[in-house]
């Protein structure tokens, strides 16, 4: 007996021990069978990220700040960093705005996402300190093709990029010092949609030397090239390609340093090419005037990878609304070696129903920009209120969605115009959706006015499905079969999760299910069980 009570302690001892490392185990990305998920306390979590405009991440803009996250329903703030504040003399570093957004974000029970605005910041470099400002003989900033200098550092600086890295270095040893345990910071995102604008290239003549000799080995390897100079291996795509292979340095650099001081992933986003339709202020498809060139744009995320192991994830800014274009993007960045992570989008009603084409592929997570009160792109006098709908709707259910999109059990449907009816295929049994209301027997679903709906549906178990979603129908049947045919719902409980478990609210029966799943615009949630005859 006391052999026996000795055993149970080491036991449950362990036990107790595994929970507490993994409670403590830092957030991180993993991938299993091709799909993706972000770790966090050792679970997967779905980012509902709000990130908040250029100007609000000072104490003074806090208070509203922490008020619009809430009415977002969001679960993650996404904030800058200004080096230009951060270090406003050389060597001397003000931590004052971390502090701030680090104890709020956890006063207000959320997670945190800081964006390094450092040596770019779309395609600038506007946030650099005075001091950096006022010395190009030390720190030198671009050249563009007719000699003249222009508001961007050059990549090829050693001096740029040790200031930058110093200071970054400063921040992550900060940050370890605030949340080595309590990880309410997930992320650090390095610089802020690199890359020049201006300029497809340095044309320094330091710059120019290196353009005229040959292409580093390196590079040759990864892109599988025969030697030469820049033109001759890269022929029109040689400028680009040059700035992209200094700059894909220059951040590996920065985020490899941060990285020995404290580990947390690491990711950048991306200016992305738009086709001249969707964003037509700038219709040039030139590098350099349409994007900042030497950034991740679509073509070159497998190059960016290569170049720069020390970034733990390439994340797309999307403000387009066409849904072809929007899928496309994601196919560019939903790779083997990459997670897709939204890390900025529009901020509008039409952009709603995209954060359900992202999760049905795989996405970590998703984040409007501009959802605090102040700032340039507040449309109207009222804040969009889809969003925030779809927050509401899925941050209940955060983990378990999570959790299920990694294991492979979870697909989304969006309405589109003219296609109120779709299929959903799960093997064994099939879904189908329908949009817009009231759906008369034997009619056609009409559809919704803007065509916003949307559904969810995950594979709990072989006969057992997870459901919701915003003006549609959902209804199960087996291959082959209509609804009803061969088929009973044994149960169909609303209800929704605590702490990981299921807790149901009600019964679903008779008109709530004998016409499929009716969902609303109100937050409901039904976990279904069939089964076959």
């Amino acid at each position: 007996m006391l052999r026996f009570r000795f055993l149970m302690s080491l036991f449950f001892a362990a036990l107790f021990s595994s929970s507490l490392l993994s409670a403590a185990e830092s957030p991180r990305f993993v991938q299993k069978d091709g799909r993706w998920a972000f770790l966090v306390d050792g679970q997967p979590f779905l980012i509902l990220g709000g990130q908040i405009h250029n100007s609000s991440a000072w104490p003074s803009e806090l208070p509203q700040v922490w008020h619009s996250l809430a009415a977002l329903h969001a679960n993650t703030i996404e904030a800058p960093v200004y080096w230009e504040q951060f270090e406003p003399q050389q060597g001397k570093f003000d931590f004052t705005n971390v502090d701030a957004l680090v104890q709020g974000a956890r006063e207000h029970h959320l997670h945190l996402v800081l964006l390094w605005f450092g040596t770019w910041k779309n395609g600038a470099m506007h946030y650099v300190p005075e001091w950096i400002k006022t010395n190009p003989q030390k720190y030198p900033r671009m050249i563009n093709a007719y000699g003249d200098p222009i508001d961007v550092l050059s990549a090829n600086s050693r001096a740029n990029l040790e200031a930058d890295k110093a200071a970054f270095v400063t921040l992550l040893r900060h940050l370890k010092s605030l949340d080595n345990e309590d990880h309410t910071v997930l992320m650090v995102q390095v610089e802020n949609e690199s890359g020049a604008l201006g300029t497809v290239r340095d044309f320094s003549p330091e710059a120019n030397a290196a353009f005229a000799g040959q292409v580093p080995a390196d590079l040759l390897k990864i892109a599988g090239k025969k030697p030469g100079t820049w033109s001759q291996v890269f022929g029109a795509d040689a400028d680009e390609t040059f700035q992209l292979y200094h700059q894909a340095r220059y951040l590996n650099e920065i985020a490899a340093a941060g990285k020995a001081e404290f580990v947390i992933p690491l990711y950048m986003n991306v200016w992305i090419s738009y086709p001249p339709a969707e964003l037509p202020e700038r219709r040039i498809p030139i590098p350099g005037i349409q994007y900042p060139s030497g950034g991740a744009v679509q073509k070159f995320v497998g190059l960016w990878r290569a170049l720069a192991p020390s970034i733990d994830a390439i994340g797309p800014d999307i403000y387009a609304s066409d849904t072809g274009f929007v899928l496309d993007v994601l196919s560019a960045y939903n790779r083997p070696d990459n997670t897709l992570w939204i890390p900025e989008m529009g901020r509008s009603d039409s952009f709603a129903k995209l954060m359900f084409y992202m999760l049905g592929d795989g996405a970590i997570g998703f984040s409007p920009f501009g959802v605090d009160e102040k700032g340039w792109n507040i449309l109207g006098d009222e804040p969009p209120k889809a969003e925030a709908h779809v927050f509401e709707l899925l941050g209940p259910l955060d983990r378990q969605l999570a959790k299920l999109n990694f294991e492979g059990k979870l697909k989304t449907s969006v309405e589109e115009p003219g296609k109120a009816e779709q299929e959903l295929d799960f093997g064994s049994w099939q879904a189908s959706i329908s949009y817009g209301y009231p759906q008369f027997d034997g009619r056609r679903p009409p559809g919704t006015k803007d065509a916003h709906g949307a559904a969810v549906v995950a594979q709990l178990a072989p006969d057992e499905f997870l459901v919701t979603g915003i003006d549609a129908s959902v209804s199960f049947h087996l291959p082959g079969r209509l609804p009803g045919i061969r088929m009973l719902i044994l149960s169909a409980e609303e209800g929704s999760y605590e702490n990981g478990a299921w807790k149901p609210i009600r019964l679903w029966n008779g008109d709530e299910t004998d016409r499929g799943l009716q969902f609303h615009q109100s937050n409901e949630v039904v976990r279904i069980h069939l089964s076959r005859f």
